[in-house]
């Protein structure tokens, strides 16, 4: 997965986990794209305060997904979710009722992710 893909998707399920300082600073580098120079002289902080803030904050969230999976969980039920609406589509142009077992399956594979 593309690094800032993660660090967004991350950012989404934790970054309430955050103090609103590292949220704050987080939010500049992964969603507004300041470079750490930027930040650094907005927040009255140095540059390399800036990069350990940064590493900090990518490690309490990769923690938080290595203990709560939801990230993961999340990427999965969103595959299910699309090969349930490509069966879902054939289904309904050919007709063929043998694709609601697979759709059945599909259905309870995401409730044992969830």
């Amino acid at each position: 997965m593309e690094k800032i893909v993660e660090q967004g998707l991350l950012y989404d399920f934790y970054g309430e986990l955050l103090t609103e300082h590292q949220r704050r600073i987080y939010e500049d580098v992964v969603f507004g794209d300041l470079s750490p120079s930027e930040i650094a002289g907005e927040q009255g902080i140095s540059r390399q305060g800036v990069h350990d803030l940064i590493k900090r904050c990518d490690k309490i969230l990769k923690d938080y997904e290595a203990k709560l999976h939801l990230v993961a969980k999340f990427i999965k039920v969103k595959e299910i979710a699309g090969e349930l609406e490509r069966l879902s589509d054939e289904c309904i142009r050919t007709r063929d009722m043998a694709l609601i077992d697979q759709i059945r399956r599909l259905s309870a594979e995401i409730t044992s992710t969830l």
